[in-house]
């Protein structure tokens, strides 16, 4: 038999601890006196409040204590379903190590590996390759950790903290349109994935009438069936929800660890050590390498702008902050690494084969012999996945899930997330590294950077990490985040005022505008630095001059200082 009531432990000075046994969440729900002297080391709270709550400590003292009254929550049905309530602490179980495998699952594909093989193909030697993707891994990180707090501290995925900025309403804008890149990514990742079950078909099959390409599709209907193969292949670890996500994460890392491994040995066998492999030096000019730097460097940055973006929805299920902290700093240092290896097997490529080889899906077909491409189609399948599932499913499905609780949940939301990603039509996307890194990369960086600057500037400077979770969850105009119907027009201006000096410069990028003004040009090629600094600069200052400070939430009595 469940116990009505069940105990929850505070340390017994709450500002001298990281943790704290009610979560910001549950201290919302409570009708508290002004904060005391000295507090109770234990607190009974009928489990029925519980639904909301976020984290509790399980190492503290236990004394008696009497039970504090409540005031009746009920969130409004059209803001909430059991995909975007605040996480509850039994499902607190991600620890550090389990944040950064997530990056290694992430990292660790076939897109990474591209994208270093493409700085190559453009000209750069491979240390200033590696020196590209560090730097601008290092730059994200300083956001990605931000944005990540609020999802540790109160238990809430990206489309509820964006409630905060943008409104109860006009949130739906940011997480739509973070959806849609996630949509063209899945069906980036889809294709990618269709293509190792391509190279294992018998020649005959591929030198048939069905190998033809068609002008209207863009592709072979080989190609297409087998890129649609492994999208239903995908579906059945994306129906198993969050768990199932975790679980291909934690346990497919050291697996793409070794299997990257082995790909960097071959290399080095084959190409007779790391000298040849390494020896390919830089086609660029010192002013022709700056000229790309900026632009590559954006192009990077925005390469997991969509996961520091959303990254609230995993750092919601995160044991403590340092937890979080310590998982994302595995992004420079496992992309720098699994850059290392991309960019020393691409060089190699024209020792081995006398031609520079970037995609590792045609790298694969050179290799030969079926063992070995039996292992390398595995590992590419095995990373394409990973790397897919969270970084292109949960942003999305989350976002169609806060549009509308009621028709919705993560299993839909995923489902069309799918089905969207083969309207993109990734084939046409990857036509190129010209068009990957310098049109879809940098294009989209437009529409995430203002969006990433705006909750920042949101949760830190206006609101000072203090977030009403009942407003979060209300539609009532007195409610915090109500704005004006229910929309911040504070927030929706800086966001199109970030967007709109990059659109001519995007339009020139694809061949709507025969020719812009060097400053839009300037502009496009640092689009996530510009429009990241220009809306949440505004965004700032038209918060203060409207008063909104004003509308901040007061601290939780019961909520530590610093957290």
């Amino acid at each position: 038999m469940v116990s009505k009531y069940l105990s929850l432990h505070l340390p017994p000075n709450p500002h001298s601890s990281s943790t704290t046994a009610i979560s910001p969440t549950t201290t919302r729900f409570l009708t508290t006196r002004p904060f005391p002297t000295s507090i109770p080391t234990k607190l009974s709270v009928p489990i029925r409040w519980l639904s909301f709550s976020t984290m509790a400590s399980s190492q503290a003292t236990p004394s008696p204590t009497p039970t504090p009254k409540f005031n009746d929550f009920e969130p409004h049905p059209t803001l909430t379903n059991d995909d975007l309530k605040p996480t509850a602490p039994h499902q607190r179980t991600f620890s550090g190590w389990e944040m950064a495998s997530l990056w290694v699952g992430l990292v660790v594909g076939v897109p990474s590996y591209y994208l270093a093989g493409s700085l190559v193909e453009l000209g750069m030697a491979w240390w200033q390759g590696i020196a590209t993707v560090v730097a601008a891994n290092i730059i994200l990180l300083v956001p990605l950790v931000l944005t990540g707090h609020p999802g540790t501290r109160y238990g809430i995925s990206f489309p509820v903290l964006a409630r905060s900025a943008f409104g109860i309403r006009g949130a739906h804008l940011p997480t739509l349109l973070r959806a849609l890149v996630g949509c063209g990514w899945y069906g980036i990742e889809t294709w990618i994935g269709g293509e190792a079950i391509f190279l294992l078909l018998p020649k005959t099959i591929k030198q048939s009438s069905l190998s033809q390409f068609l002008p209207w599709l863009g592709t072979s209907p080989l190609e297409f069936s087998c890129f649609i193969v492994f999208w239903l292949a995908q579906l059945a670890i994306v129906w198993r929800g969050m768990d199932g996500i975790r679980e291909l994460e934690k346990y497919s890392a050291p697996i793409l660890i070794i299997l990257t491994s082995c790909l960097l040995l071959w290399s080095y066998v084959n190409a007779g050590g790391f000298t040849p492999m390494l020896s390919l030096s830089s086609r660029l000019s010192s002013s022709q390498f700056w000229s790309l730097f900026f632009p590559s460097l954006t192009a990077n940055i925005s390469f997991w702008a969509t996961v520091a973006l959303n990254i609230p929805d995993f750092t919601r299920y995160a044991k403590t902050q340092t937890d979080q902290i310590i998982g994302q700093v595995g992004l420079p240092i496992f992309m720098g690494a699994f850059t290392f290896v991309g960019l020393a097997v691409t060089s190699s490529t024209t020792v081995i084969f006398g031609r520079l080889i970037s995609n590792p899906i045609q790298l694969l077909g050179q290799i030969g012999g079926f063992t070995t491409m039996i292992l390398a189609i595995i590992g590419i399948s095995l990373a394409t996945i990973t790397t897919n599932i969270a970084a292109n499913v949960v942003a999305p499905a989350n976002a169609l899930v806060n549009l509308s609780p009621s028709k919705f949940t993560f299993r839909r939301g995923a489902l069309l997330t799918a089905l969207l990603g083969i309207a993109f039509q990734p084939w046409r996307l990857l036509h190129s590294s010209e068009s990957f890194v310098y049109t879809w990369l940098v294009g989209y960086s437009a529409l995430l950077g203002p969006i990433g600057s705006i909750i920042l500037a949101d949760y830190y400077l206006i609101h000072r990490m203090n977030l009403s979770i009942n407003d979060l969850y209300s539609l009532s105009p007195h409610g915090a985040y109500y704005y004006s119907g229910g929309y911040n027009l504070a927030a929706m201006t800086a966001l199109v005022i970030g967007i709109l000096p990059v659109v001519p410069g995007l339009l020139q990028k694809l061949g709507i505008l025969t020719s812009v003004p060097d400053t839009f040009v300037a502009i496009y090629n640092n689009a996530w630095f510009f429009s990241f600094f220009s809306a949440g600069i505004l965004y700032w200052i038209l918060s203060c001059l409207k008063g909104k400070d004003r509308n901040s939430q007061p601290l939780d009595p019961l909520l530590p200082a610093a957290n």
